[in-house]
């Protein structure tokens, strides 16, 4: 009782997800959350595969943590999450980390309590991987913030792009019954929750696996008709699923915030045909223009890979260009990386990384100067915002989404923390608007 945990999460939304799971469970066990992991008896991190950074960071972390472990020994270090589905990372950890006392993956986050457990008796290291795919998982769940709410409505992913790991981390594509999601959704609205975040690896392929089938498109009608929520979000839409039913969900149902993240990945055919994302540039341009048709006020963020195998010059113009066409609001830009067991780990023409550097650095010029504009766009106009809370870098402000998922910051009470608020553009950076609650 009245033992110390920290946890340390990396990756996506979805990790973030089961990190909740995870401090739930802990806390059923006495656990008491710590900030600082040297005054922690439990640490645990959350690992993440997609990015070769996040890999190196765990390994970098749990190095460090050999000498504090010969301090505590008594104190319990733990590995879940993506990386630990992959029998090199769990092989690497065995072998070079042997203060590391518990492993898992992602598929049986409910069962840790029984893993403390055995360690404990046993003293030994305990190493628990679910291979099975598992859907309706009941763990009840510490939300990390007290309006927002992640909903997970499937896991897994069938696409096989030639360089994502994700299919090999979290399995086969298996959805939630629409029933279970919706009951979830309600039981957040009795408590207060004012915003829904769906979460899935590619939430517009959601149903495919019921019977009978439903469409996300669907599934967010239903979710919309929730008594109490005011607010959807989805994460992450697939481009060869975005349906025209989709687009005119965002577009007709209340609550759906106009605004959608639709990574493309690369502005190149011939680099698209390569990573297996089974759509062109020109369909992609034409999904963006149906968009910007049917829901004007639409805020639009994306992913971009730099310097994939083969990647030229004219290659990358045309990722320049179709940034400069679309003008996102937001976007993730990162360089490829390599990942073991993936098919364009295997391929040749690997990409130099001072090229992919340079032209990473130029990408991000160029977007920065386009989120500049874009939010310079709402300088005068009246936008609601979700006031999230006082900002970290100044309590006197608060803080906050629009419906279009820009950030930003004002001056109000602790009162407004929660609520739906009006307020006035008055300024702006490439990151962030400021304004005057109304």
């Amino acid at each position: 009782m009245n033992k110390k945990y920290t946890i340390v999460t990396y990756g996506c939304q979805m990790n973030h997800h089961d990190s909740e799971k995870i401090s739930y469970l802990l806390e059923s066990l006495g656990y008491i959350p710590e900030k600082d992991i040297e005054k922690s008896d439990f640490i645990i991190y959350n690992t993440c595969l997609v990015r070769e950074n996040a890999e190196l960071k765990v390994y970098g972390q749990l190095g460090a943590l050999k000498s504090l472990k010969k301090k505590k020994p008594e104190m319990i270090i733990a590995v879940c999450g993506c990386m630990m589905q992959t029998g090199d990372a769990r092989t690497t950890i065995l072998a070079k980390y042997k203060h590391v006392d518990i492993i898992f993956g992602t598929k049986n986050i409910s069962r840790l309590p029984s893993l403390i457990s055995r360690h404990r008796s046993t003293g030994e290291v305990v190493v628990d991987i679910e291979e099975d795919d598992i859907i309706d998982d009941d763990t009840p769940i510490n939300r990390n913030h007290p309006f927002i709410a992640y909903v997970n409505i499937m896991t897994g992913c069938n696409n096989y792009c030639t360089f994502c790991i994700v299919p090999y981390a979290r399995g086969k594509e298996i959805s939630r019954t629409p029933e279970s999601i919706i009951e979830e959704v309600k039981e957040l609205a009795k408590k207060g929750y004012k915003e829904i975040i769906l979460l899935g690896q590619n939430v517009n392929s959601y149903g495919k696996t019921l019977r009978p089938k439903v469409t996300f498109p669907e599934l967010l009608k239903m979710v919309n008709e929730v008594n109490g929520i005011e607010r959807i979000r989805f994460l992450t839409s697939h481009p060869k699923d975005c349906s025209d039913e989709l687009i005119d969900a965002i577009a007709n149902l209340d609550k759906v915030c106009e605004n959608i993240h639709l990574p493309f990945q690369s502005g190149s055919n011939k680099i698209l045909k390569d990573m297996h994302r089974v759509y062109t540039r020109e369909h992609y341009l034409d999904l963006i223009k149906k968009l910007k048709a049917k829901i004007p006020n639409i805020t639009l963020s994306t992913d971009i890979i730099v310097g994939f195998p083969g990647e030229t010059e004219e290659d990358f113009q045309d990722t320049l260009s179709m940034v400069k066409e679309v003008e996102y609001d937001q976007g993730f830009t990162f360089l490829y990386s390599i990942r073991k067991g993936t098919k364009a780990a295997e391929m040749q023409n690997q990409i130099p990384h001072d090229i992919k550097q340079e032209r990473f650095q130029r990408l991000v010029d160029s977007m920065y100067d386009i989120f500049y504009k874009k939010n310079k766009e709402n300088v005068g106009q009246i936008l609601e915002v979700l006031v999230e809370g006082p900002s970290k870098n100044n309590p006197e402000i608060l803080t906050g989404r629009t419906r279009g998922y820009k950030l930003v910051h004002f001056k109000g009470g602790e009162r407004n923390i929660g609520n739906l608020v009006n307020v006035k553009i008055t300024g702006h950076n490439s990151f962030a608007l400021e304004g005057e609650l109304l």
